[in-house]
């Protein structure tokens, strides 16, 4: 199991709808709206590594989404 945390900034007047549909992804485990540098932190939990890229690059297509940057981590 692989575990990313991954931040995403978004467009002005976009989060409402970023959130919902990042809520809904697959292999997304929890999303919080966060202050500062970053408007979202997303938990996601994949079986792979390649898995969780893929879940990333769906986050960074959607509409709004202007940057991402993501710290992965592996159960022991």
């Amino acid at each position: 199991m692989v575990i990313g945390v991954t931040m995403v900034n978004v467009a002005p007047g976009t989060e409402k709808g970023v959130y919902m549909k990042v809520k809904e992804m697959k292999n997304v485990r929890d999303i919080f709206h966060v202050f500062g540098e970053f408007d979202f932190v997303v938990i996601v939990e994949a079986s792979s590594l390649s898995e969780l890229n893929k879940t990333v690059d769906s986050i960074r297509a959607i509409e709004g989404v202007t940057k991402t940057q993501t710290v992965v981590g592996a159960e022991i």
